[in-house]
């Protein structure tokens, strides 16, 4: 694998060092919707991935969230499939998989913005709406398919779908499809792709773990990073110190004294976003929430009603943070702080895109202080914390000087090893009081312990047998030591009761008749007609009890 790093220009005269669209090998169609969209100049993640993608290489392309990765692989995707004939049928020759309904939306966008001059069709495939337009146009066939991985997999069961003739497979957003749960997707549909195919990551954030799964899918691939994984430098950070209580009103308070074009604001969970618009909007404000409990008409009524300026606030939980195009979003307020330092820079990337300034505002509380302190490293300096002018606090002092804050209170400290020197030494404390009570019930148990263990020995026989004249105790029977077995406490054997057998009680008897020098075959035989001797039970033996056995027939 190749690793290269490239740092992004940041003044004009290294700008006119760079290429230009016309010099990337791009067709004259795709020219054109490049100057429909509006861009003058690649990006430094276009102008390097580019020109890999359409040679044919596999390509792994990490940059900051905002620097024009979508275009890096919907521009040679159109070049190479637009120098190739359609047939009738228009198989799929390329895939592309996004995580997110929105995201798939962007890139399916992307394309039909790119290549309004081509004669190529593509098709965004997700869940949460219906499923039949779909199919329809999969029948009429499609030459790009834009998917989650969800409904992908439903079309690939039902067989509504053919992926055999891909010839490219591009995965955006890679680190999220393989860090948070799609995997096994991914996996399951990588057997339905043939072997022989380009593939294409692209991504903002890659972890070394992830990058190492990356490499046993992609062939031989060029890595292109550019600069450091981390917000754009367009973006200033801003911490707000508060508690959940005051969240909200802190937040009213920034919006109306604070001069803001369209704001974007994350919350944690679905609830909080939900409740949290409905807030904004009973104070006036022109919100929309975005959530994943929403049907996709609601979410995407939602995304196109902040894209065109219909409303001024998105309250979004994470699912808006990933590739989300807004170019008119000043701020970024981080309600609550994210969970990863990835989608910090997720959502922090929504804002200062397309080399325009933006700020990012986060209402931090105390136990966010270890998740701050590695945004901080990856930036590579202290966010500044902020104080609210005319803001009760209610008693809650901000820290603005960043670190954890020790709440506990009633504590005095230690000093100069003062509560060890107050001891007593060792040698001036009595055995038995320096013992803490557990020690103490030990130290009794182990005494009686000990005393069970040498009353054992003393009438053990195998300890004293070789202690000779001075042992004065000596194995001798029991009898002789003690006056009855009651007395010596071994357990003795009580007579057998009586056993109620079939109804009649028996038991063993002593034999009484005739005297113990006659033999038995000479003994008088309880049955008459047999002669003495030849029965197998005597007159005097014990009881004999007959029983009816059953009869089986055959």
């Amino acid at each position: 694998m190749v690793d290269r790093f490239f740092e992004e220009p940041k003044t004009e005269s290294m700008r006119s060092f760079k290429l230009e669209f016309n010099q990337l090998n791009l067709s004259a169609t795709v020219l054109d919707g490049v100057r429909k969209a509006g861009y003058k100049e690649p990006t430094p993640i276009q102008e390097q991935c580019i020109p890999l993608a359409i040679s044919g290489r596999d390509v792994l392309g990490l940059a900051q969230t905002g620097t024009g990765k979508t275009a890096a692989f919907v521009l040679p995707l159109l070049n190479s499939l637009e120098k190739k004939a359609t047939t009738s049928d228009r198989p799929i020759k390329a895939l592309v998989v996004a995580p997110t309904r929105e995201l798939a939306d962007q890139i399916n966008q992307a394309i039909i913005d790119l290549g309004y001059k081509t004669n190529l069709k593509s098709l965004a495939l997700y869940g949460g709406v219906n499923k039949s337009p779909q199919d329809k146009s999969l029948k009429r066939g499609i030459d790009i398919a834009v998917a989650c991985p969800g409904r992908l997999l439903d079309h690939v069961s039902e067989g509504t779908i053919n992926l055999n003739h891909v010839e490219t497979l591009v995965l955006d957003e890679a680190d999220t499809m393989c860090d948070m749960g799609f995997l096994p997707d991914i996996k399951r549909i990588l057997k339905h792709l043939p072997k022989r195919k380009q593939t294409l990551f692209f991504a903002a954030t890659m972890p070394d773990d992830i990058r190492e799964l990356t490499s046993s899918i992609l062939q031989d691939p060029e890595t292109v990073q550019i600069g450091t994984i981390a917000p754009v430098h367009t973006v200033s950070h801003t911490l707000y110190p508060t508690t959940d209580k005051l969240k909200k009103n802190m937040l009213l308070h920034l919006l109306r004294e604070t001069a803001t074009g369209q704001v974007l604001v994350f919350t944690r969970t679905k609830r909080r976003a939900r409740f949290l618009a409905a807030d904004l909007e009973k104070s006036k404000y022109s919100v929309a929430p975005l959530q994943g409990n929403m049907s996709q008409n609601k979410r995407r009524r939602a995304i196109d009603g902040f894209r065109k300026g219909e409303y001024d606030l998105l309250v979004a939980t994470d699912i808006a943070s990933r590739g989300i195009d807004v170019t008119e979003i000043t701020h970024v307020i981080n309600f609550d702080m994210p969970n990863t330092v990835d989608t910090y820079i997720h959502r922090i990337g929504r804002t200062g895109r397309a080399e325009s300034n933006g700020e990012a505002f986060t209402l931090s509380v105390p136990d966010d202080e270890l998740l701050i302190r590695k945004v901080e490293k990856i930036l590579g300096g202290q966010i500044e914390r902020r104080q609210l002018d005319d803001f009760d606090y209610g008693g809650f002092s901000p820290n603005l000087v960043g670190g954890p804050t020790d709440t506990r209170t009633n504590r005095s400290p230690r000093t100069n090893g003062s509560a060890r020197t107050n001891r007593s030494p060792r040698t001036n404390r009595s055995p038995r009081t320096s013992r803490s009570p557990r020690t103490m019930d030990r130290t009794r148990n182990s005494d009686r312990q000990e005393g069970n263990r040498s009353s054992a020995r003393e009438f053990s026989p195998r300890n004293n047998k070789h202690r000779g004249e001075q042992q004065s105790f000596s194995k001798k029977p029991v009898s002789d030591r003690f006056s009855s077995l009651s007395d010596s406490g071994l357990k003795t054997e009580e007579p057998r009761k009586r056993k109620k057998f079939m109804g009649f009680q028996g038991s063993k008897t002593q034999k009484s008749g005739p005297p113990s020098d006659i033999p038995f075959d000479q003994e008088e035989s309880t049955d008459p007609k047999l002669p003495s001797g030849q029965n197998s039970r005597s007159k005097t033996g014990r009881p004999r009890y007959f029983h009816k056995r059953r009869r089986h027939s055959k």
